[in-house]
């Protein structure tokens, strides 16, 4: 049972899984940044010096702090889309390096000149 977790555990996906994590919670921060300190404000400003993050609205001894989730909406939204950008371009990448390195295989070649010699 040790072997296979050891295998487990070092099997290149796991690896790569956890590589993806911590580059993710990094984007995460740097998101978060991007939104709290620049386009939050910036909202703030067109919208008359309104500052999300304080907004709340007090129930009882409760207090609802729907400022917050504004901002949280907002990170997922920039965040989702630069993720979106993100695997677009890497799928182009990926289309082109295909389409550029595949020589034809011997069926399409063999096809191919079954075509030509039919259009003879």
């Amino acid at each position: 049972m040790l072997k296979e977790f050891k295998d487990f555990a070092i099997r290149g996906n796991v690896i790569d899984l956890a590589v993806g994590v911590v580059i993710g919670v990094a984007f995460n921060a740097i998101v978060g940044s991007l939104v709290a300190d620049i386009f939050m404000p910036v909202v703030g400003a067109l919208t008359g010096g309104l500052n999300f993050s304080g907004l709340s609205y007090a129930i009882g001894g409760s207090i609802i702090t729907y400022g917050k989730f504004i901002q949280a909406v907002f990170i997922f939204i920039l965040t989702a889309f630069a993720l979106f950008l993100l695997v677009k371009g890497v799928n182009r990448f990926k289309k082109k390096v295909e389409t550029a390195s595949a020589p034809p295989s011997a069926e399409i070649l063999l096809l191919t000149e079954i075509r030509d010699l039919l259009k003879k």
